[in-house]
């Protein structure tokens, strides 16, 4: 078998072995030597050794101490061991203490021992490629979870984004272009909702509309970006006259819908008037005019336990409204929704 050229460190404190086990040894491995533990240990701080083949005994240090010490300071470096008869018994537990990989006798056969140390040679060269590929395997790992947490990101703020485009849409769906009130549709579902919540909890509600009079007169003398620019005040004008628990939207051309929360028929009829003396009093702006206007308000009250459905509030509003423009504009008209008899 093929097996990759590995370092191979001989220790024995014999000269003619070191020689000899170099040229046994130099066709499958780059071959060091050194004659005592100290020389080997000197070598270790000099360059990666890949396998060690040790003597047992050795002066000073044998070779089982020499072996424990390699496993402390370079732990993947296979250990081997070669020992003589008369040895065995005493390095047996030093050699479990020293993690060897292998023991040899002496003398040794030249067989068994290229055989032991190509297998050791194996053993360390599939270790090296194990530990290669597990560090290439956290790095791609790392890469992953970096891609990972940025895709996730990105996600995130393209979820977030999405979210603030359909925040968006769905406002854009309820407010109307020109003056940013809410539009028909809001006022409506909003209306209904308030009718419901009137029916289920004793509270008066107010519902009702305002129509600028004489608006076509204004698209005539002003046109109709003047006309827009008067809208576009009045929607100003009247989200500064209602209470902020009041709702306004614009419904179509130049008529508004408000919707007054906890307000009977008398809260209604000040609410009102606020609105057409404010509107009455107010000036607006438009290259160098001073537009004035007026608006007529019909309003209709739902007193506390008066059934009323949207349907009915608007037909009363509406006939509210017809009332203050036939009985000569820049007038309030309010209705009420009786309760019901005990």
């Amino acid at each position: 078998m093929s097996v990759p050229r590995c370092t191979l460190l001989v220790v024995d404190d014999e000269h003619y072995i070191l020689t000899t086990l170099a040229h046994l040894l130099s066709d499958d491995f780059d071959v060091l030597t050194a004659d005592s533990a100290d020389a080997a240990k000197e070598l270790f701080g000099r360059q990666p050794i890949d396998l060690i083949l040790s003597d047992q005994k050795m002066p000073r240090t044998p070779g089982v101490q020499l072996l424990e010490w390699v496993r402390e300071n370079y732990p993947k470096t296979v250990r081997v061991l070669m020992t003589g008869y008369v040895e065995l018994e005493d390095a047996i537990a030093a050699i479990n203490r020293g993690h060897v990989y292998h023991y040899l006798l002496k003398p040794w056969r030249t067989e068994e021992l290229r055989q032991v140390l190509r297998h050791a040679a194996e053993k360390f060269t599939l270790e090296r490629e194990h530990d290669a590929l597990l560090r290439q395997m956290q790095e791609l790992n790392r890469g992953l979870e970096q891609r990972v947490a940025e895709r996730t990101r990105e996600l995130q703020e393209s979820n977030h984004l999405l979210e603030q485009r359909s925040r968006e849409l769905e406002r854009l769906a309820l407010t109307d272009p020109l003056t940013g009130l809410f539009n028909r549709r809001a006022m409506e579902e909003l209306a209904r909702f308030e009718l419901k919540r009137h029916a289920r909890y004793p509270s008066p509600l107010t519902l009702g509309y305002i129509d600028v009079d004489y608006f076509k007169k204004v698209n005539t003398d002003y046109h109709l970006t003047g006309g827009d620019e008067v809208l576009r005040a009045l929607a100003r004008i009247l989200l500064g006259t209602l209470r902020e628990v009041d709702s306004v939207g614009r419904i179509g051309g130049e008529e508004f819908l408000v919707i007054a929360r906890e307000t009977n028929e008398e809260g209604a009829l000040i609410l009102a008037e606020r609105i057409r003396s404010t509107v009455e009093q107010a000036r607006i702006d438009y290259q160098n005019h001073s537009i004035a206007i007026t608006v007529s308000v019909g309003f209709v009250a739902a007193e506390v336990g008066a059934p009323a459905d949207f349907q009915e509030m608007v037909e009363a509003a509406a006939a509210a409204l017809q009332q203050a423009k036939d009985s000569g504009r820049n007038r309030c008209e309010i209705r009420r929704m009786e309760a019901k008899p005990a």
